[in-house]
């Protein structure tokens, strides 16, 4: 995965080598200090920031629509798979943060764990996205329902869409779970891929390709063509409409500029780092450690999406906003209540203290 600042492959049992070394004047071993203490500081701070503000956003989404009697739309089904994947995703952060401050300190077994489920939650997230798209696109264009596209996707067909999400993410996960372990170098213990053979090499480009064609292209096309047909459906509307068709078309923009932001930099960057594995394009120790810290940078700004999501998908929607009210209304019913139990419970408990007041007084 891009989050470690190196992956290691292993020719034998006399030359151990990081594909990401590189040679200036004289053969060294690339020395990378400098980058592990940007990452101390960088890593720490934006990964902080986005599991604080992304699990709150994400835990709302995932409580309203629990606490809701039914999703009533299919787009329902998948925000609500949108946000526990990305919850899934934040809460490997703190592992990232702890292996980038001291190394990996927490065995072999959380190292694939952590590897694979971080894999596996940023691509269904994607691909949930580019869901959410196609729906939306096939809601407005009926004619498809008589090829079964539409059909395909309703509601009754929710949870199988989603498990064919959740598999294809789960697939490409695989690899990490199976290569990811730890290595201890001189200073410090990563967490990190381990290839042994030239099958398994070609085998990291073939899955990285896969990652970004699944994780970004799909999706990102997707995206656009589908808007696009719905911007166009909404600009056909009658001119006393204007008002009401202009939102929701900014609301498009919105989504797709922010997935281009967010996404676009990271996948760049990680489509450069197979095209050095397999054509080392990389041949000196700065530009290196460049492309390391630019893998930190934009990979932090790609899990920002990951807080983006509850505002651009669930928040903005009027279905969602009518769960949340639903949502509030349930919890200040059951507040008052509460309080309406606990003053009934304060008044029985005065009046029987009363009463054993006037019985004593009785008595005496």
């Amino acid at each position: 995965m891009a989050h470690m600042d190196t992956e290691y492959y292993d020719y034998g049992e006399h030359e151990n080598i990081s594909y990401n070394f590189s040679y200036d004047d004289y053969q060294t071993i690339c020395e990378k200090h400098d980058v592990r203490t940007f990452a101390k500081i960088f890593i720490s701070v934006a990964y902080g920031l986005s599991l604080v503000v992304g699990i709150a956003g994400n835990a709302l989404v995932v409580a309203v629509y629990t606490c809701s009697k039914r999703l009533k739309t299919l787009t329902d089904t998948f925000l609500i798979n949108l946000a526990v994947a990305d919850l899934l995703l934040l809460l490997t952060l703190p592992f990232w943060m702890s292996a980038a401050v001291q190394g990996w300190e927490l065995g072999n077994v959380l190292c694939k764990l952590v590897t694979a489920l971080y894999t596996i939650n940023f691509t269904c997230g994607m691909l949930l996205l580019a869901c959410i798209s196609l729906d939306r696109y096939l809601a407005l264009t009926p004619g498809l329902g008589e090829r079964g596209l539409r059909k395909a996707f309703k509601k009754k067909h929710s949870v199988k869409l989603c498990l064919v999400v959740w598999t294809i993410a789960l697939l490409l996960g695989i690899p990490d779970l199976v290569l990811s372990t730890v290595k201890e170098f001189s200073d410090r213990k990563m967490c990190i891929a381990v290839y042994t053979t030239d099958m398994a090499f070609q085998a990291k480009v073939t899955m990285e390709v896969l990652e970004i064609l699944l994780g970004f292209l799909a999706p990102l096309i997707v995206m656009l063509y589908c808007y696009a047909h719905v911007a166009r459906t909404l600009l056909k509307l009658p001119p006393e409409n204007r008002e009401k068709k202009w939102k929701p078309i900014q609301v498009l923009l919105a989504v797709v500029l922010a997935f281009i932001l967010t996404q676009l930099p990271y996948n760049a960057v990680k489509f450069y780092r197979v095209l050095d594995v397999t054509h080392v394009l990389v041949t000196h120790c700065g530009v290196s450690k460049a492309l390391d810290q630019a893998t930190q940078v934009t990979e932090s700004l790609a899990l920002t999406h990951c807080c983006l999501n509850p505002v651009l998908y669930a928040f903005i929607g009027t279905s969602f906003r009518q769960h949340i009210m639903k949502f509030a209304k349930s919890c200040s019913k059951k507040k008052r209540s509460g309080q309406r139990r606990e003053y009934q419970g304060v008044e029985m408990a005065f009046n029987t203290n009363s009463n054993s007041q006037e019985i004593c007084s009785f008595s005496l």
